[in-house]
């Protein structure tokens, strides 16, 4: 099966490590193509304008970002599909970006407790692990 969606993620995140690692668990499919923006292949922006916001692509649609690349990585996980077609709303998909927004301001610090987080434990989750 090719994958429904692209994911761009950044593997020096480990926030989104966390992330990813959870949604490929919950991608039992292979729907969704994760590719690490710090190894440079197959990006569609530079890798700066990449690391601001989470960006995906549905099939050979446009490339989103935020809240609604979000919204898209649901879509083709069947268990948070009904989250992702929610957010085709509108107003649904105006209040997840606002949210996203303020996770933005937060990020940094939420990165430094996670690197502390990682560190402590030895090992963290993997972006390739299937738990």
């Amino acid at each position: 099966m090719l994958p429904f969606v692209t994911v761009w993620y950044d593997s020096d995140c480990p926030l989104c490590l966390r992330e990813i690692a959870l949604m490929r668990r919950l991608d039992r499919r292979g729907a969704v193509r994760f590719v690490d923006i710090q190894r440079g292949e197959d990006c569609p922006l530079d890798a700066e304008t990449l690391l601001e916001r989470f960006h995906a692509q549905e099939g050979e649609g446009p490339l989103v970002s935020g809240a609604a690349a979000f919204a898209a990585m649901w879509r083709a996980i069947p268990v948070l599909r009904p989250l992702g077609l929610l957010a085709r709303n509108g107003v649904v998909l105006w209040v997840l970006e606002r949210a996203y927004r303020g996770f933005l301001k937060l990020r940094p610090t939420l990165q430094r407790v996670a690197r502390r987080g990682l560190s402590g434990a030895g090992h963290g989750a993997t972006p390739g692990s299937r738990n």
